[in-house]
């Protein structure tokens, strides 16, 4: 069993070969460790030192004293130059001295484990981490910095107060009289109003986390590879002008305007007596479903066809569609068909005009016309991704909560709503007590202060080794 009063050591850097490395030494004889692998150990905090390492390599020596390192442990950080053979015979030069390993996370869990931070600032060391886009970064530095945990706090503290006033009241009626049920009750609502402000970003965070999901479908051989491919800048999916290719999904993130954004390139949509791509087919259909916006593309060139139709039709209503027009190139003096010329050969066709454009809502529902595009010369590219329904406001937000935030608050809210519900009846004010004394609870599981071990373990085993 691991005991958080051992020293650690772990590469708090990228592994691979770079130019510097930093290996940190944290627990109670950090220090002690330090002077055996590091020459001339002249400890002043927060002070680097030059100096040799025992294994030949030399670099930098950095102290932090109990209480002001990242832990809150006395810590050292040891700067080496970064071949990985020279920060694998720090760390076993460390181990051999008295420490251990450190566990995934656990540099993090130990800066918890000793108040340096709560739960949701140490869930945003992790996305941190993580983060790819700019808006990923910021958000996580706002939680870290503490935006979430005020929030926590803040409604925790409104609780608090009302729970105390109805203890209070019951323990003490003669001396401080009835509890105010109309102040209670009102404060009880501000809480609520609190909370629901915060379910409201339980979307934001998934996006901003795992991207918006873009569903690429269409007929086989409308360019939805070709597209994929111009968009990423390589030759992610197989091209061929065989109909019927791509037989499975190939996913990939980019970013745009600062946000992710996951691209799915699927199996081309058509009735196939080939097994294989019947289920590539079905794949597709489960894909689009849950996905935030569908891309329908066509070939432009061929125009808007009763197959085309079919496959569109059926689009749920509450998923964000675009139409997309590709082969642009191909087109020479006449413009595209669109969703309004139901024509498999073209005949009778018409421009698709504002107002006739195949939307989720249906096939006359005003809709801006297809986005006419061209894989091969990146014709209409970027105001295809300038059409993704990116909520701009997301890059300002100061908060967001995820999957498990959202399910201790949406519990909070339940216990809340109920006490609230018997203040405002005759019911006895005790009851009241009970169901805010569940709500203190599930906050403080958000925050970690009333989270159990297994929790707290589930939470750090995500983080990598050094963090």
């Amino acid at each position: 069993m691991l005991s958080h009063f051992d020293t650690i050591v772990a590469p708090i850097t990228g592994s691979g070969t770079a130019a510097v490395a930093v290996v940190r030494l944290s627990g109670p004889e950090a220090w002690k460790v330090a002077a055996e692998v590091f020459s001339p150990w002249r400890p002043e905090a927060m002070r680097a030192a030059y100096g040799r390492y025992r294994h030949g390599d030399d670099g930098l020596a950095l102290p932090f004293q109990e209480g002001h390192s990242y832990t809150g442990e006395e810590s050292v950080e040891l700067s080496i130059h970064g071949s990985s053979e020279s920060v694998r015979e720090l760390v076993e030069a460390c181990i051999r001295a008295g420490a251990r390993m450190a566990e995934p996370g656990e540099f993090t869990q130990r800066a918890f484990l000793n108040g340096r931070i709560d739960l949701t600032q140490a869930e945003a060391v992790r996305d941190l981490i993580e983060s790819r886009t700019a808006a990923q970064l910021r958000l996580a530095n706002l939680q870290r910095e503490g935006s979430l945990k005020r929030r926590i706090a803040a409604i925790r503290d409104h609780v608090f107060k009302v729970l105390a006033s109805i203890e209070a009241a019951v323990d003490f009626s003669e001396e401080i009289g009835d509890l105010d049920r109309e102040e209670a009750s009102r404060m009880l609502q501000e809480c609520l109003e609190r909370i629901d402000g915060l379910l409201e970003t339980a979307g934001v965070d998934r996006i901003l986390r795992h991207g918006l999901r873009v569903a690429i479908v269409g007929r086989p051989n409308a360019g939805k590879s070709s597209l994929l491919n111009a968009i990423l800048g390589i030759d992610r999916a197989i091209v061929t002008e065989f109909p019927g290719t791509t037989r499975d999904f190939v996913e990939e993130q980019i970013e745009v305007n600062g946000f992710p954004v996951v691209l799915i390139d699927t199996a081309g949509l058509r009735d196939s007596e080939d097994r294989i791509e019947s289920l590539g087919v079905q794949r597709t259909r489960a894909i689009a479903s849950g996905a935030d916006q569908i891309w329908y593309v066509y070939d432009a060139s061929v125009g808007w066809t009763e197959e085309d139709e079919a496959f569109v039709a059926p689009t749920g209503s509450d998923q964000s569609l675009t139409i997309v027009a590709n082969k642009r190139d191909l087109i020479r003096n006449s413009p595209p068909l669109g969703p309004n010329a139901v024509t498999p050969q073209g005949r009778n066709a018409a421009t698709p005009q504002a107002g006739n454009a195949v939307t989720p809502q249906g096939r006359n529902a005003a809709a801006p016309q297809p986005i006419l595009v061209s894989a091969v010369t990146g014709d209409g590219l970027p105001s295809l991704l300038n059409s993704l329904p990116i909520d701009r406001d997301i890059a300002f937000r100061e908060v967001a909560i995820n999957t498990r935030h959202a399910d201790l608050l949406a519990n909070t809210r339940e216990s809340v709503a109920t006490a609230r519900e018997t203040l405002t009846s005759e019911r006895p004010t005790d009851l009241a007590s009970v169901l805010l004394q569940e709500a203190m609870g599930a906050l403080g599981q958000i925050t970690g202060e009333t989270a159990s071990p297994d929790m707290i373990t589930r939470i750090f085993s995500d983080f990598c080794i050094g963090k």
